[in-house]
């Protein structure tokens, strides 16, 4: 088929099969409430899946792209899989960058030294090895930094940037270093993009701008940023000393870890349940994304379990580098664009309370899908978002134009432990990982088996 064809067939193909009769576009069928609630109970009755999130948050710790943590999970999660009794199991080949933290340190060496906290960025460049010394320009913007470029030559910027939500903030995670290294500063320091916690570093990815130089970078713990940033306000000049061993590797093997429930009448058509198995190199990835991956695979199982089998195919897909490369999400794209996909759900979101769910995709889908989320009242899952998807299955839906759900939970916890050493299975809550499971085995198997 040709490329320019795509987008639109996904969305057509659903206006035609799963529009249905405007009596009951949004009314439960019978047969719908009873599958439903079996789905519930099963779910809420199971501790199956978060032992499994336990087994391997404990036995693997933290699974960054192309380390041996990362392929060792998946290859205990395809054997259980198998265990499980999918159709099919597999493992997609996946290249991801392969970058390494190495050992870094910060500390204040004036006005009176001490020891800071801090976590590298994803991707940053290395310190020299005898580190890089220098005093702080501390700055609350991009437009301050710009007002006071003079000051910058030859210092570490600090971005002492407080958080106001993550799409705003988090620019200066991904730019900040090649801003300050266009005014000739030698590294970067970066308040972190998250909610204060116990003097916890957050972490992320970085993009270097290839027409400015690669200068180091690393986030520090709010409180120590709002502690520099005094001293910097008395006029006391505080000098840091930054040293960091990062570095790339190359490349390294890794893979999408597929398992699917084979339709009865049309295996061609897919619902895609996900995702990713991969997370930070600190923590042990249980909140991100260790217990959506878990849940998503959990809800198949379900689904196994009880002896049903949708009319379309139900696949689980735990993505690979969604954190630091996305090369997991643009793989399945490249594989899969020619099936035909119903709906891609993926839970990005930590396994808090469930909400409901956003979702990009045609009215007729919408319909149905309000009919479904009114069957999950029993987990608290009610909203229907007017969008919805998630990082993994974005690349394939930009590509087809396939309808999205992302699962919307209680947020109000999830930035305190993103991308930090806090993130373990002590961040959730068997319950809420139990209701999530069932919202999304719910939503997904009664989306496969729309006549």
């Amino acid at each position: 088929m040709r490329p320019h064809a795509l987008p639109a067939l996904p969305a057509l193909l659903l206006c035609a099969v799963l529009a249905a009769p405007a009596a009951s576009a949004a009314e439960p069928t019978p047969e719908q409430r009873a599958t439903a609630q079996r789905l519930l109970d099963a779910a809420l009755g199971s501790a199956t899946g978060w032992d499994r999130l336990a087994y391997v948050t404990d036995t693997y710790g933290a699974r960054f792209s192309g380390t041996p943590a990362l392929a060792a999970a998946y290859a205990w999660a395809a054997v259980e899989m198998k265990k499980d009794g999918f159709d099919d199991v597999r493992l997609e080949p996946v290249q991801v960058p392969r970058w390494v933290r190495g050992q870094e340190s910060l500390e204040l060496t004036a006005p009176f030294p001490g020891p800071l906290v801090l976590l590298g960025l994803g991707g940053s460049v290395a310190t020299p090895p005898e580190g890089l010394e220098a005093e702080l320009l501390v700055v609350k913007s991009r437009e301050e930094l710009d007002a006071r470029a003079a000051e910058a030559r030859g210092k570490i910027v600090l971005f002492d940037v407080p958080f106001t939500g993550y799409g705003e903030t988090v620019r200066y995670r991904g730019a900040g270093a090649s801003w300050a290294a266009q005014h000739g500063a030698v590294a970067m320091l970066l308040r972190s993009v998250g909610l204060p916690g116990l003097r916890t570093p957050h972490t992320g990815s970085l993009r270097y701008d290839d027409a400015q130089p690669k200068i180091p970078a690393a986030a520090i713990p709010v409180e120590d940023a709002n502690r520099l940033a005094r001293m910097a306000a008395r006029g006391q000049q505080p000098r840091v000393r930054l040293k960091m061993e990062a570095r790339f590797d190359g490349e390294a093997a890794s893979a999408n870890l597929v398992a699917e429930i084979r339709g009865r009448e049309k295996p061609e058509e897919v619902v895609v349940v996900s995702g990713h198995f991969d997370s930070w190199d600190v923590g042990t990835g249980a909140m991100d994304d260790g217990g959506g991956s878990v849940a998503a695979w959990e809800a198949a199982r379900l689904v196994k379990s009880l002896g049903l089998r949708p009319r379309r195919t139900l696949r689980v897909v735990l993505f690979s580098n969604e954190e630091n490369g996305l090369r997991g999400g643009n793989a399945y794209r490249d594989a899969h664009q020619g099936e035909i996909h119903a709906l891609l759900i993926e839970s990005d979101s930590g396994v808090f309370a469930p909400r409901g769910f956003g979702l990009t995709g045609p009215d007729p889908l919408r319909e149905q899908a309000t009919a479904i989320v009114s069957l999950l009242t029993p987990v608290g899952a009610t909203k229907l978002g007017p969008a919805g998807g998630g990082a993994d299955i974005g690349p394939f839906a930009r590509a087809t134009g396939a309808a999205t759900m992302g699962l919307e939970v209680d947020g109000s916890k999830y930035f305190l432990y993103h991308h930090t050493p806090a993130d373990t299975l002590e961040a959730l809550d068997a319950k809420d990982f139990a209701s999530c499971t069932a919202a999304l085995a719910v939503m997904s198997y009664l989306v496969a088996d729309l006549p």
